[in-house]
């Protein structure tokens, strides 16, 4: 299956903005964070298709992804 994943602010250091990634069928949003050495403790908000998930959900062929990571600032 195919999905998208987008990252935002620092997760994109020495990455990708947008990319398309195959997947096997059933897999879930901790195969999308492992090979990018993505802790799920470092992501602040995960969005499947909008809506807030954990790593442990389950993707579907056309899911889009969206990982954030904590905003800091003063």
């Amino acid at each position: 299956m195919r999905v998208t994943v987008k990252l935002f602010a620092t997760f994109r250091d020495g990455r990708f903005k947008v990319e398309e990634r195959e997947l096997p069928e059933g897999s879930k949003v901790m195969s999308v964070l492992e090979p990018l050495n993505i802790k799920p403790e470092e992501v602040a908000i995960c969005l499947v298709n909008g809506q807030n998930v954990d790593e442990q959900h389950v993707l579907n062929d056309g899911d889009t992804i969206a990982l954030f990571p904590p905003v800091g600032g003063g």
